[in-house]
């Protein structure tokens, strides 16, 4: 299975690029995946004529003759649950039957509720600050009778969020103060996310410990930073060695060090993309690789102000054994 972060797939004139200039990139590293089951993410969604709702439209084009035109499909909603949303869909492609899916947004989590300090004007009461993205969970049969559950995840990027008053425009702010605080408010955000992940993960051991959980997607965060821990849940970090089987195992731990980055950004390899498993997928578990050869710089991308026609993001893939 894989993982595979497309960078806002869209067309103009949402889309800097057109389609047409992406999918020569795109799908031979969709091809080279030879994934049964592949989690993607950014996936806009277009209007759809005659309709209110939105469709994938910009992704069935992108798979048009690719093995993962004819799988099995589990997408993210969009709020009022009418068609996919304007941006960032999550996506599950399976060539197995997907039993069932399902959003998990704000559910196990609530909203948070913030009053800005530094805003102008003073907030006189808390906000509540929805997640933007929510998680994806899918049940897939690849035997007769035997299902895994796939988590499809896409955490709030290290940016931080806007305080009223406090910017210039989108990447200039007026104080380190403001910009401190919005940077704050993302970090919660994301951890809250991550929380939310563990508990559904949590909620699903409850139902059945012997299923097969596999958590992918861009958490941007790395193994060590505290998204990640929230929802490995380690026995070094709960103390208790009789929790081990309930902690998952990331995956790109067996990766050489010198390989093990699925970003560049200003000259910095970082693994912000992950898989992570439970222990009945952990004993299934083969190989893992990350396609980070042609991985441009994010950061020196956007500032010669070029256009990306691929991503800044690598996919991830995974092998398992599953007679």
């Amino acid at each position: 299975m894989a993982t595979f972060n497309i960078d806002s797939l869209d067309v103009p004139p949402k889309a800097t690029v057109a389609l047409e200039d992406r999918i020569p990139l795109l799908r031979p590293q969709l091809e080279r995946l030879k994934a049964d089951i592949l989690c993607l993410q950014e996936i806009n969604g277009q209007h759809r004529p005659g309709t209110s709702q939105r469709s994938l439209t910009a992704l069935d084009k992108l798979l048009e003759g690719t093995r993962y035109q004819s799988f099995a499909r589990a997408t993210t909603l969009a709020p009022d649950g009418a068609g996919v949303a304007d941006v960032h869909n999550l996506v599950i492609l399976s060539r197995w039957p997907i039993t069932n899916f399902h959003s998990v947004r704000n559910t196990l989590v609530a909203p948070l509720s913030y009053r800005a300090i530094t805003a102008v004007p003073a907030e006189k009461e808390a906000r509540q600050f929805a997640f933007e993205r929510p998680i994806l969970i899918a049940e897939i049969e690849f035997d007769a009778g035997r299902t895994l559950t796939v988590v499809n995840v896409h955490f709030r990027a290290p940016l931080a969020s806007p305080i009223a008053g406090q910017k210039e425009s989108a990447f200039v702010w007026k104080s380190v103060a403001g910009w401190a605080e919005g940077y704050a408010l993302a970090a919660w955000k994301r951890t809250a996310q991550a929380l939310e992940a563990r508990l559904a993960v949590d909620d699903l051991m409850d139902a059945d410990c012997d299923r097969i959980i596999i958590v992918a997607g861009d958490f941007n965060a790395e193994d060590h930073e505290t998204p990640l821990k929230i929802l490995v849940g380690a026995e070094e970090d709960t103390g208790n060695g009789l929790l081990a089987a309930r902690a998952l195992v990331i995956l790109d731990r067996s990766l050489p060090l010198d390989r093990r980055f699925s970003a560049l950004h200003h000259g910095r390899p970082q693994m912000l993309d992950h898989i992570l498993v439970n222990r009945p997928a952990l004993a299934r578990f083969q190989a893992i690789n990350v396609h980070n050869e042609t991985l441009g710089d994010e950061l020196v991308g956007y500032g010669k102000t070029r256009h990306e026609a691929g991503s800044f993001h690598a996919p991830l893939v995974a092998e398992f054994d599953l007679p």
